[in-house]
């Protein structure tokens, strides 16, 4: 699963596992932020996240461990709302931290690692 552009790989498959990078808010086609607010890239961000895991043989119902990058830990709520009605239960385990984000209009990241189908 590489980048099209970037010297990483979106996911990696090892051990049963898919590990991805962190997948922001961003159309992987365009490269356009999917918007201005955070549940918008949150949204946009878990489609990303899922479509790395469906190509590497997992799924969202199957991710054990997420993180979760936010540039302002004040945007939780809202990205929680998006996480919530997005990744199902059983959720993972999950890590959210406040960071700076490659791009400033980023607000959102997010890394997961699944298990294999």
């Amino acid at each position: 699963m590489p980048s099209p552009s970037l010297p990483f790989s979106a996911g990696m498959r090892a051990n049963g596992f898919v590990f991805t990078s962190g997948q922001v808010g961003t159309d992987p086609r365009s490269g356009q932020v999917a918007g201005p607010d955070v549940a918008s890239q949150t949204r946009q961000a878990i489609d990303n996240l899922r479509a790395v895991l469906e190509a590497g043989g997992s799924s969202l119902d199957r991710l054990v461990k997420t993180t979760v990058f936010l540039a302002d830990i004040r945007l939780f709520e809202a990205m929680n709302a998006v996480y919530r009605e997005l990744i199902p239960e059983p959720r993972p385990g999950r890590s959210t931290v406040e960071a700076r984000l490659a791009r400033p209009e980023l607000l959102v990241e997010i890394e997961g690692i699944g298990v294999v189908n």
